[in-house]
């Protein structure tokens, strides 16, 4: 009777110690990575993943001008937010491929 109870014993203790562990982890991304940053302020400025035709692609309407410097489409629907031009060189840096519309590009091995 004993072996039985002492596993159920220790599960009762540490279950509510791992779901408060899963409560507390963060569910966003790490708020002061530069293109992180970009992408939430397109995101709170209206712009969706899927509202390309619309005129309110994140990408393309959003974060490809930032990125780029450029004038948005003239189908943007809306207002692109003001982004430090500081942020925008870090997220350049971090990750050059940003809002360009390609995966990352590798380098081959053995150079």
């Amino acid at each position: 009777m004993h072996a039985r109870t002492m596993p159920l014993l220790v599960s009762l203790l540490v279950t509510p110690l791992l779901a408060q562990f899963a409560q507390s982890a963060p569910t966003q991304p790490v708020r002061w990575h530069p293109c992180a940053r970009i992408a939430a302020a397109c995101t709170q400025a209206g712009f969706v993943p899927n509202g390309t035709n619309r005129g309110l692609g994140i990408m393309s309407d959003c974060i490809r001008p930032i990125m780029s410097g450029t004038p948005q489409r003239k189908q943007a629907t809306k207002a692109l937010p003001q982004i430090d031009p500081q942020v925008v060189a870090a997220c350049n840096e971090r990750n050059p491929n940003f809002g360009k519309g390609g995966r990352p590009k590798t380098q081959p091995a053995g150079t």
